[in-house]
């Protein structure tokens, strides 16, 4: 079985080695004049600010995190090292992916000036899957050398190693949270700021470099939706391995045991394989096959692992006595289904093509209540929808598994559905990270003053990229879900929990608690963007206000960029710290008075967090995308009361898609996570 465990070490190498070649493919290409330089020089500088900022606050929670794990738990100073390697991978994802990131701004914006839409699209996609391939590289890495490490090398108990290597999930799933709840208030108070007193007061195009936030709001598209982001589906897909891998280490024993702990990563260096293929695939052979160029992809990985996993569940499985292989086999496809299903909801929900959008940029037209009103009902709708299928789909993983295995096989059966949703991780990233860097280009063109057409063709590349972000996001939501039930269940196993019961009040008590809290930590990430909007409002206010012939266009007058720049970074890092150690007090201090009541708040929480975030990343995208969808023309176009409303309408989103909603898939794991890791000092 350690063939399976070096085959995932080479696929996450091979993975790390494609996204080096895509980096220097990226860095060969030009960043234009030398103004385009200066505008990416100036976001970069930004945003690589920000990072170490955070990196400061952050690295104070991981050392206290350190600390408790290696005083409170058995073995504790193996799974604090283990902890704060996962938390530094999961940081390093999110570094690189913003270094080519705002390397591949500017490159993007020239190859739109000089060839268009289909000379533009491998440059933004060869910059996102640099990001795709370093997380999910070295998601598989440490995970694969630590297991090999501890077990083949050390020769530890895979009970041990399996509650180590969970500390790599809890390690990740700490910066994600801190990494996505930072970025996104940074990135949406730069966002509102610009948009409010920009498009809505002083009537100026989006992306003017009139306007003090515009770089800031630049930055914040880096610092969000590309290292936050990047953070946050490191932590999912090493959640998703280690899940079936503690499930199974403490449930199992010999032959079985054995196997139900490889397969996650064989599964895993399968997917990564494809996804290697698959981004091979991506080329746009006009302006029309744009969205198809991306799909190809993206589905050619998917049928690809959905086929391999058969032969794989044979080999690893087929001389266990009492295991069906086509049942684990059936389980995993049901995950990659569940996650096709879920992202294809979340694009009907969000894209222009479709008419939830275009119904929402109607309702413009009788002002911004109507088009919030719209945004809201869609969103919710979506919610409903995408659990319908993730749960049919963990009944369906569930049953599967069940039959596959001659014990405890349904839970198992779960667990690796989550490696099925995630498996083609690589190319998922890929396509998602690809929005931000050409809404970058769209900014660059823009305060460049190059040709409208530029714009128009980076303005088609972001447009696309709200939606296959909104895809993405579905992917890591339902993941979330799925890991985070496989996660629980494993952590009833290991206090001995063997049932909840609902008479009991401590039982109902952490209920009521756990379906409460995803409330309150969007709502204090929500009021976090608010109040670090307000500032950003107030300070370009006041730059219109004091600057001589700027809100004119004054060649002569230059707004004052940095002090933007640096009211977005204040303000997140200050506003991310509560609800950030909130996620990890609460089950704490709840274990520690009552694990039933632990298992009720767990329960509350999945369930209560899973539909607010399909709900807000769903309703957030397709507020976008109508005011988008005006932008090109419909209903008035720019500058009309259609497309005021839908700004509003999209400024009422940008939390919700970008924070809050987002954020909230991290909350439910780091929670579950937790509750397990610290599962033995609670008993």
């Amino acid at each position: 079985m350690t063939t399976y465990v070096i085959l995932a070490i080479v696929s996450g190498v091979a993975a790390l080695g494609l996204a080096f070649v895509y980096a220097g493919q990226v860095h060969a290409v030009s960043q234009g004049n030398d103004r385009m330089v200066e505008l990416a020089a100036a976001i970069r500088e930004g945003a690589m600010a920000f990072l170490k900022r955070e990196l400061q606050w952050v690295s104070v929670f991981v050392a206290v995190m350190a600390i408790l794990i290696a005083t409170l738990l058995e073995d504790g100073w193996q799974r604090s090292i283990a902890y704060i390697l996962g938390a530094t991978l999961s940081f390093g994802a999110g570094f690189v992916g913003m270094r080519i990131a705002t390397a591949a701004n500017a490159r993007t914006t020239e190859a739109a000036r000089t060839g268009g839409i289909v000379a533009a699209l491998p440059i933004a996609f060869r910059g996102g899957a640099v990001m795709g391939f370093t997380v999910a590289g070295l998601g598989l890495l440490g995970v694969s050398v630590v297991w090999l490490f501890l077990v083949n090398v050390n020769g530890m108990a895979v009970d041990k190693a399996a509650e180590i290597v969970a500390a790599i999930g809890l390690g990740g799933s700490s910066i994600a949270l801190f990494a996505r709840v930072g970025g996104g208030i940074y990135t949406k108070a730069a966002d509102i700021g610009a948009d409010l007193v920009g498009k809505v007061e002083a009537g100026i195009p989006e992306d003017d470099p009139r306007n003090p936030a515009v770089i800031a709001d630049n930055v914040g598209d880096n610092v969000g939706d590309v290292a936050g982001m990047g953070a946050d589906l490191f932590e999912s897909y090493v959640g998703s391995l280690v899940a079936p891998i503690a499930f199974a280490a403490i449930v199992y024993s010999g032959e079985l045991q054995v196997s139900a702990i490889i397969f996650p990563l064989a599964v895993a260096a399968l997917g990564m394989f494809a996804s290697i293929i698959g981004s091979f695939l991506v080329k746009a052979k006009s302006d029309a096959d744009l969205s198809a160029a991306l799909h190809r992809g993206t589905n050619f990985a998917m049928i690809t692992a959905g086929v391999g996993v058969l032969g794989l569940a044979y080999l690893v499985f087929g001389d266990v006595e009492g295991v069906k292989p086509v049942g684990i086999w059936l389980a995993v496809v049901v995950g990659l289904l569940v996650g096709f299903a879920v992202g294809k909801i979340s694009e009907i929900f969000t894209s222009d093509h479709y008419k939830k959008v275009k119904g929402i940029a109607k309702q413009a037209e009788t002002g911004p209540a109507t088009v919030i009103l719209a945004g809201i009902a869609e969103g919710k709708r979506s919610a409903a929808y995408s659990v319908m299928v993730t749960a049919a789909g963990i009944w369906g993983a569930y049953t599967a598994g069940d039959w596959a295995f001659p014990t405890e096989g349904g839970i198992y059966g779960v667990a690796i559905a989550a490696i099925g949703v995630l498996a083609t991780l690589g190319i998922t990233i890929a396509v998602d990270a690809y929005g931000p860097i050409a809404d970058n280009a769209g900014g660059i063109a823009e305060m460049a003053h190059l040709d409208p057409e530029v714009r128009e063709a980076t303005d088609a590349l972001d447009s696309l990229g709200n939606t296959t972000a909104a895809i993405a996001k579905g992917f890591a939501i339902a993941s979330a879900a799925v890991t985070s039930l496989a996660l629980f269940s494993t952590f009833t196993k290991a206090v001995g929990l063997e049932s909840i019961n609902l008479i009991n009040v401590g039982a109902i008590v952490g209920l009521f608690l756990g379906a409460m809290f995803p409330y309150l930590f969007s709502a204090m990430t929500i009021d976090a963007v608010t109040r670090a909007a307000y500032a950003m409002i107030e300070e370009v206010r006041r730059q219109f206000r004091e600057i001589p012939g700027l809100r004119d266009g004054d060649p002569s007058a230059k707004p004052e960029y940095a002090k933007c720049v640096d009211i977005a970074t204040t303000g997140a890092l200050r506003e991310m710290v509560i609800p950030g150690s909130l996620a990890v007090i609460f089950p704490l201090v709840i274990g520690f008075i009552d694990v039933e009541a632990l298992g009720g708040f767990l329960a509350g929480a999945l369930v209560s967090g899973f539909l607010l975030a399909i709900y807000m990343a769903n309703a957030g995208g397709a507020w976008d995308n109508a005011k988008k969808f005006i932008e090109a023309g419909a209903y008035g176009g720019k500058g009309s009361d259609a497309h005021k409303a839908a700004v509003i309408g999209d400024t009422v989103g940008d939390p919700f898609k970008d924070t809050s909603g987002p954020a909230m898939n991290i909350v439910i794991k780091v929670m579950t996570i937790v509750s397990l890791i610290f599962a033995s000092a609670f008993v």
